[in-house]
């Protein structure tokens, strides 16, 4: 293990690779603080032209374009209220009113250090917990795939103790946004209502984006009736 490692650090700190390292991240941030382009469109938009390079190379500048992406949808979150990026939707809550107040540097640069820990976090659980949970998920079957399930609707009661109605609710229409699609196991078509793009099912990213429009919709129509901030409602 020591061995791989010291061997993909050197692969990494490459020159050639750490230019296309930081042409992927440059390259990113640009797509990423451009709303309606997100990370993956990028990634697949540039997947053919990696064809012809050598692994490595093409690998670096992917991951690059990935994180520079993630990282950038928090510039338009901040300063338009607009998240470039599906991840970045949480920014806009804080980093838009920081804005507005003429802090969007301390915004900007928070964002910054957040992205650096929380991507430098992310990287060493991926790189010391991927063996393990690879051998784990191998061992996994239809009942403990069952008991996963059920263990994540009865956590509902926990995440909503506030309002259980509203938990049970939201667990409900969770379950009925699942069902649209062809089902896994019979291969029959369910709840399309004769449309070919309904087939695939309702993502998770595009139903929490318009969960979340919806939600911070009604929020500030009740701020624009009772004159309430926002963030009481949280």
């Amino acid at each position: 293990m020591s061995v791989q490692l010291l061997h993909s650090f050197g692969n990494v700190f490459h020159p050639v690779n750490l230019m296309f390292v930081i042409l992927g991240v440059g390259a990113g941030i640009i797509v990423g603080a451009l709303p309606g382009l997100t990370a993956t469109m990028a990634i697949a938009l540039l997947v053919p032209f990696t064809f012809a390079m050598p692994p490595i190379h093409g690998l670096v500048l992917l991951g690059g374009i990935y994180c520079g992406a993630i990282f950038g949808g928090s510039f338009s979150a901040i300063l338009i209220n607009t998240p470039g990026t599906p991840s970045a939707i949480a920014t806009t809550f804080d980093g838009y009113p920081l804005a507005k107040k003429g802090e969007s540097y301390r915004a900007i640069v928070t964002a910054t250090i957040s992205s650096v820990i929380g991507g430098l976090i992310g990287v060493l659980f991926l790189l010391f917990l991927s063996p393990p949970l690879s051998r784990a998920s191998l061992k996994f079957g239809p009942p403990e795939f069952f008991w996963l399930t059920a263990f994540g609707l009865t956590i509902i009661a926990t995440l909503a103790s506030d309002s259980i109605l509203k938990g049970l609710i939201g667990g409900a229409i969770g379950l009925l946004i699942s069902t649209i699609g062809i089902a896994p196991i019979e291969g029959s078509v369910r709840f399309t209502f004769g449309s070919v793009s309904l087939q695939d099912g309702v993502g998770l990213i595009p139903a929490l984006i318009g969960f979340f429009c919806q939600i911070r919709r009604n929020l500030k129509q009740v701020q624009g009736t009772t004159g309430v901030a926002i963030g009481n409602y949280r």
